[in-house]
């Protein structure tokens, strides 16, 4: 009585046939099959880059910043405490 021999096996198979159905166990394996299909379809979208924006407009703004050397800043600086 220890372990689990192929009679046990067929008694636990021909069970879950008789209250599942031969039909509800193939429906069931039916809809696995298009749950894991569609998982495989949505990491495959993920996966493919966006489209790139259709005009110039979508993109934004460009802020072009001219830096101006130190120097300069404190010549300016020193201009405004004298006068």
């Amino acid at each position: 009585m220890g372990g689990a021999s192929i009679w046990h096996w067929i008694v636990v198979g021909l069970i879950v046939l008789l209250l599942f159905g031969r039909g509800k166990i193939s429906e069931m394996m039916g809809d696995v099959a298009k749950g894991i299909k569609a998982f495989k379809k949505g990491m495959a979208e993920d996966d493919t880059p966006e489209a790139a924006p259709a005009s110039a407009s979508d993109k934004g703004k460009v802020i072009e910043h001219k830096a101006t050397p130190a120097a300069e800043v404190d010549a300016k600086s020193s201009e405004r405490k004298v006068g």
